[in-house]
């Protein structure tokens, strides 16, 4: 399934920005879609990722709080709303297909090799 991120842009420190992902001509019905970002000269990072069927979410513990990752069934859309961004949330954020995010915890939410373009979101003032 080839996906698109998208939403990102220039965002003032303490701003919010709500990112989509979509899979044109693919229905995500029982796919498990995460969100993942890689900063400037750092390794990619998972934040979260959601069951596109029944809803049920994951948060790596850092990312708790200012993450809320949704799914929208009408629109076959997955979304990452970013609250309160700061500088060190600058990254390219993607979304891909993961493990699910019930699946044992050294295991949930991994990639499973379906990684779409990413969106660049830049926080600075």
């Amino acid at each position: 399934v080839q996906l698109q991120a998208s939403g990102g842009g220039s965002v003032q420190p303490g701003g919010s920005v709500r990112l989509s992902c979509q899979a044109p001509g693919r229905n995500l019905e029982y796919y498990f879609i995460g969100w993942f970002r890689q900063a400037p000269g750092k390794e990619r990072e998972k934040i979260s990722c959601i069951s596109f069927h029944e809803g049920s979410t994951y948060y790596v513990p850092s990312m708790k709080g200012r993450f809320t990752i949704s799914r929208d069934k009408s629109k076959n859309m997955v979304y990452l709303q970013v609250d309160n961004l700061r500088p060190e949330d600058t990254a390219v954020y993607y979304c891909a297909t993961t493990t699910p995010p019930y699946s044992d915890p050294a295991s949930r939410c991994s990639d499973t090799g379906n990684w779409g373009t990413g969106t660049l979101v830049t926080v600075s003032s």
